[in-house]
């Protein structure tokens, strides 16, 4: 009797599941409908005051590095994180003729005076430099990323949160962890460096310690318990999956981005 139930059981189990697939399959799709809005195609230059389209990822590229920051109601933490950013990068360009950049802001349907601030640095730096994404409803920070890099000329891209919770230096060593990735993939000299698929995470995990000693007993309970079904359901062999500070060959950007379904 007992075998009997338990192959009945197996047998709903089997049923339910080959149910569940055949719904999701109904009611979703292989690949995500990316919705951007006609006005969303579009970059203000300040010098002519014309709108200019916006590249598209499958280009080539035509600047060293992008840099992409999503936006939301950020119209105070922003600048400083701003002034950092360019301060890093034009003494970087006055230090390396061949490197070339460009800072890419989305705006990600903001409240506040957000668009103000990325124009100012927009007219501050021009538009070859500095660009702003204007987006007419809000996507969440995925959302806002994704068409941030799909907007992008970069041989690398780099996406930054808004808060400067990091340190644009530490963009060096993102760069050294992506020539340890070419040395071990034997392939340098065989295409360009951008071709190589390669994603490399900042982290914070070494402040931990200093983090769980200013955090309520509470909190750090909740943290640990987020970082353990992380580890349980999605990555191992990331320490700090939510560290906003994230370098992208535009190989790896083109395998990513176009095929990202969840924008919150």
């Amino acid at each position: 009797m007992l075998p009997l139930i338990a192959i009945v059981l197996s047998l709903v189990v089997i049923l339910l599941l080959l149910g569940l697939c055949a719904t999701l399959m109904m009611i979703t799709k292989p690949y995500p409908q990316i919705v951007r809005y006609d006005d969303e195609k579009y970059f203000e230059d300040p010098s002519t005051r014309l709108k200019c389209p916006f590249p598209v990822l499958s280009d080539i590229p035509s600047v060293s590095l992008s840099v992409v920051v999503p936006a939301y109601c950020e119209e105070f933490r922003l600048p400083p994180m701003l002034d950092e950013c360019f301060e890093y990068l034009e003494r970087r360009s006055s230090n390396e003729p061949k490197f070339t950049y460009e800072v890419l802001v989305v705006n990600d349907g903001s409240l506040d005076r957000t668009s103000e601030v990325i124009m100012r640095y927009v007219e501050k730096y021009g538009s070859d430099k500095c660009r702003l994404v204007h987006l007419i409803k809000n996507r969440g920070k995925g959302g806002a990323i994704r068409l941030g890099v799909l907007s992008s000329r970069g041989e690398y891209i780099l996406f930054a949160d808004a808060d400067g919770a990091t340190r644009f230096s530490d963009l060096d060593k993102l760069q050294s962890a992506f020539q340890l990735i070419l040395r071990k993939s034997k392939r340098i000299g065989s295409d360009p460096d951008w071709k190589i698929p390669a994603i490399i995470c900042g982290s914070r995990a070494h402040l931990e310690q200093e983090a769980i000693a200013t955090r309520s007993f509470f909190r750090t309970i909740l943290m640990h318990g987020f970082h353990f079904l992380v580890w349980l359901f999605t990555v191992r062999g990331i320490r700090d999956t939510q560290c906003g500070f994230k370098f992208f060959s535009r190989s790896a950007a083109r395998i990513c981005f176009p095929n990202l379904h969840i924008e919150r």
